[in-house]
């Protein structure tokens, strides 16, 4: 009976990821085809199997207005889009898991608040000036730095054992950091405020190649790493003295769950700037289908989170085309919206 129970999970759970990676593929193609200047489909597609056989020569010759918009724009900006969706919703099921709360998000860690210093002394210093990447690499720097500042603060006393003192670390880091970022945003000039806030808006307009190659290794290996933490966070999740006595090391798992959904945060952050609720809302909304198992949430949260960005993406390319709405614009819009929905549904029951 419970080998067919296993194997009717393991064929269920193999039909799921089939129509998630075929609802994740049609939205990318859609990405690629529709915005300002639309592209037939079929063009897009036979540009993508050239460029796959490796006959990008006879793709940019047979359509050489297609491939130009793909290969330069396009492309580039869907997998940012795949990259910081599923960084996000990773990162998310993470601390969902670490810190045992369905409403729990990486924001909590102050990682937001650390890459967004990090942008600012970028912007009002003249840096970002000099190179694209400049702002991306500066609020990767200043997340890590209070990634690094929650963790050491935590270690201090045995107080990792106690995620409250985490919480309660990046509350703290935020609030400073926050008020650091009002400063400095005093002295800077009327184009410099300008440019910040539109980057805390969160969006992939103008993303290249060069914003996407390299934190790509780094963002699929640290969620690789986490997703092998899956079945910790399980035992986790029934609480520190039962995972202690299934011979869980939980201090461990603890440490290495906040500094890979730490890193995760930050990296899409480089790429995309802050896009809010992909981290608290996806898993949340992945969990009332797959049920609680690390396991199958974690993956399933990843792919979700990157087809959501893309279609968040893609809507505000389109819908007051040939302007754009920012992705994080469009993504708060629908969290919100999401969330509003939850609590009125949850004082109906009289849950509230």
């Amino acid at each position: 009976m419970n080998k067919n129970l296993m194997n009717a999970r393991a064929i269920n759970s193999r039909i799921l990821g089939l129509c998630l990676l075929t609802l994740m593929g049609i939205t990318f193609v859609l990405s690629l085809a529709l915005g300002a200047i639309k592209l037939p489909v079929n063009d897009v597609v036979a540009v993508l199997n050239l460029a796959i056989q490796g006959e990008l020569e006879q793709a940019q010759s047979l359509y050489p207005k297609t491939t130009a918009i793909l290969l330069h724009i396009r492309l580039p900006r869907a997998f940012a889009a795949i990259l910081a969706g599923a960084a996000l919703a990773t990162a998310g099921v993470a601390s969902q898991g670490l810190f045992r709360n369905p409403l729990a998000s990486p924001d909590i860690l102050g990682i937001s608040a650390g890459s967004s210093l990090g942008a600012v002394i970028a912007i009002t210093a003249g840096w970002s000036m000099r190179h694209p990447l400049v702002i991306p690499a500066s609020a990767i720097m200043g997340a890590a730095l209070t990634a690094a500042l929650v963790y050491f603060l935590a270690l201090r006393k045995a107080m990792m054992q106690q995620l409250l003192f985490v919480i309660l670390s990046g509350l703290a880091l935020s609030s400073l950091l926050t008020g650091a970022i009002s400063a400095t945003l005093l002295m800077a000039k009327q184009y410099e405020v300008s440019q910040y806030v539109f980057w805390t808006m969160g969006g992939l307009e103008g993303r290249l190649w060069a914003h996407v190659l390299w934190p790509a290794p780094a963002i699929v290996l640290v969620g690789l790493l986490l997703w092998r933490q899956a079945q910790a966070l399980n035992l986790i999740a029934l609480g520190e003295e039962n995972a202690h006595g299934m011979g869980l090391d939980v201090p461990r798992a603890q440490k290495f769950t906040l500094l890979g959904s730490a890193l995760l945060t930050a990296l899409a952050i480089s790429i995309s700037g802050p896009i809010g609720f992909i981290g608290l809302m996806i898993p949340h909304l992945v969990r009332l289908f797959v049920g609680p198992d690390h396991r199958r949430l974690m993956p399933v949260s990843a792919i979700i989170g990157a087809t959501f960005v893309m279609l968040a993406d893609l809507i505000g390319r389109t819908i007051v085309a040939p302007h754009e709405i920012k992705v994080g614009i469009i993504t708060a819009l629908i969290g919100g919206s999401y969330f509003i929905f939850l609590i009125a549904r949850i004082q109906q029951r009289g849950q509230l």
